[in-house]
């Protein structure tokens, strides 16, 4: 005889357990939490040999820079791991050199350092609102390899991430943090345009992939229209890029589809927003 399946309240018959919404929930945090367990080997592994690790995070306003950062830093040491999320510069950080004001946030030995958003700002944010002139820009552009592979050099291991979202996604996105109290220090000027200037932001995309991609400093890409699997496979990412001991290498393989080093073909088969 067949089995009958259980009714709900309202007489229809009650999910499976694989598909409630709790059980997606318990996976998502199983998931995370196995993660962080190997991030904090990771961490022990930097201290015990003095390494020294930086990753950068760019992408468009309301990609989850932050919600990512933040699952990455949750159970690390803060003594040994830093954000930089910078605000304007000042009118003498406007004056040095353009590297001057990032440098001091370098990591030394033993450290872990996340950049939410970077030196890339000159070819993203600050190239398409016009907050530098053409020639700075090109500057950057035509050196920022340069100095990247300097920093590897000493023996800094860099990442860089782009979190990559739909024209639809952001829109949502912007909407919900204008709504909610929490979130009123994200809005800005910047984050109002965002939407306007899309295609322009789309472009200095592209630019700065094609001329910043390098062999010793590749970009990225995170397809992050989901926001947990942007957190998972992000962490699977670095951890699958990074040698530590105990390392559990089934845990720490990304979904390449959702992470995934940049390349021109992206364009055409539509990884990467247009």
């Amino acid at each position: 005889m067949a089995k009958k399946k259980r009714q709900g309240k309202d007489g229809k018959p009650e999910k499976s357990a694989k598909h409630r919404p709790d059980d997606a929930r318990e996976d998502y945090d199983g998931d995370l939490y196995a993660l962080q367990v190997e991030l904090v080997k990771l961490q022990r592994d930097v201290i015990a040999n003095n390494r020294k690790l930086l990753i950068l995070f760019e992408g468009r306003d309301a990609a989850g820079k932050d919600g990512t950062i933040k699952r990455i830093i949750e159970h690390m040491s803060p003594r040994d791991t830093r954000i930089v999320a910078l605000g304007k510069p000042s009118d003498r950080e406007t004056s040095q050199w353009y590297f001057q004001r990032y440098s001091r946030y370098l990591p030394a030995a033993d450290e872990i350092v996340l950049f939410n958003r970077s030196w890339y700002n000159r070819a993203g944010v600050e190239h398409v609102m016009g907050f530098c002139t053409e020639r700075e820009y090109e500057r950057f552009m035509t050196t920022v390899p340069t100095f990247e592979e300097m920093l590897i050099g000493s023996g800094i291991t860099l990442l860089k991430y782009y979190l990559d979202i739909s024209k639809t996604e952001q829109k949502k996105r912007l909407a919900a943090r204008r709504k909610d109290p929490l979130k009123q220090w994200k809005i800005s000027p910047v984050d109002e345009a965002a939407l306007k200037h899309w295609s322009d932001y789309s472009k200095a995309r592209d630019a700065m992939f094609a001329r910043t991609h390098t062999l010793h400093s590749p970009w990225h890409v995170v397809c992050a229209n989901d926001k947990k699997l942007c957190r998972l496979n992000v962490i699977r990412d670095i951890l699958n890029r990074v040698d530590y001991d105990g390392k559990k290498q089934k845990l720490t393989v990304p979904d390449t589809g959702i992470v995934f080093p940049f390349d021109p073909v992206h364009f055409k088969s539509g990884l990467i927003a247009s």
